[in-house]
């Protein structure tokens, strides 16, 4: 099986730059990117600074993951090629099984706000079946419970920092939180962790991918209900 990174925001004969896993770690520099003025001079920063650290992060990633997953997976940088005003406000990585585009389908996602580095299973609302997704995982509600440890947060737009903790999330509560995304258009459902920017682990770019590889695999069996 074969990698594929997304270079549609390159030219396509040019190779995009990888860092070495060993500098692939996050450090505040990265975090400061968005407090950069301009959406030229931060989408530069963005390029120089992260993606490189996407791409070395994102390439182990989809080896690690592909037999878990039962799939190929594809890497995908963020482009934010519709912008042409506001400078975005965070940055990320996905992993698919769909080599043109991840947006309508269940994915991964490794990214960065100023204040935190988050590592989601994400569904977005860009998904034609999300409906159909959303009630798979009602029907199996307990697994989902299960799965996602006490420690990891739940959001409901992945476009906003705020996120829920799991901890406080009752049986209710999930069951809300999935029928609201199964027949609200524009409800989104992601799962995951939130990492600080002193954080040693965001810090090393081998232990980060530790990290996410630990956290993707105990959301597998959710992502594995949504696919099926």
């Amino acid at each position: 099986m074969t990698t594929t990174t997304n270079t549609t925001a390159a030219n396509p004969t040019t190779a995009l730059p990888v860092a070495q896993l060993s500098e692939a770690g996050f450090v505040q520099d990265d975090f400061a990117t968005f407090k950069i003025d301009g959406l030229e001079q931060r989408m530069a920063a963005i390029q120089s600074r992260i993606q490189p650290k996407f791409r070395a992060l994102g390439e182990r990633l989809t080896h690690e993951l592909m037999p878990a997953a039962g799939d190929e997976l594809f890497l995908h940088v963020a482009k934010h090629a519709r912008r042409t005003v506001n400078a975005p406000k965070d940055t990320w990585m996905a992993l698919c099984n769909n080599k043109r585009g991840y947006k309508q389908h269940p994915h991964f996602q490794l990214g960065l706000f100023d204040d935190h580095l988050f590592l989601w299973l994400a569904f977005i609302y860009e998904l034609p079946n999300k409906s159909a997704i959303a009630s798979a995982l009602l029907g199996e509600l307990d697994t989902v419970i299960r799965t996602v440890p006490s420690d990891y947060v739940v959001s409901f737009d992945h476009m906003k920092k705020d996120s829920m903790p799991v901890a406080g999330m009752t049986e209710s509560d999930w069951r809300a939180a999935l029928t609201r995304f199964r027949d609200v258009k524009s409800a989104e459902l992601l799962i995951g962790r939130h990492l600080k920017p002193g954080d040693a682990t965001v810090q090393s770019g081998e232990k980060l991918l530790a990290n996410a590889i630990e956290t993707y695999e105990t959301l597998m069996p959710l992502y594995r209900v949504a696919m099926r």
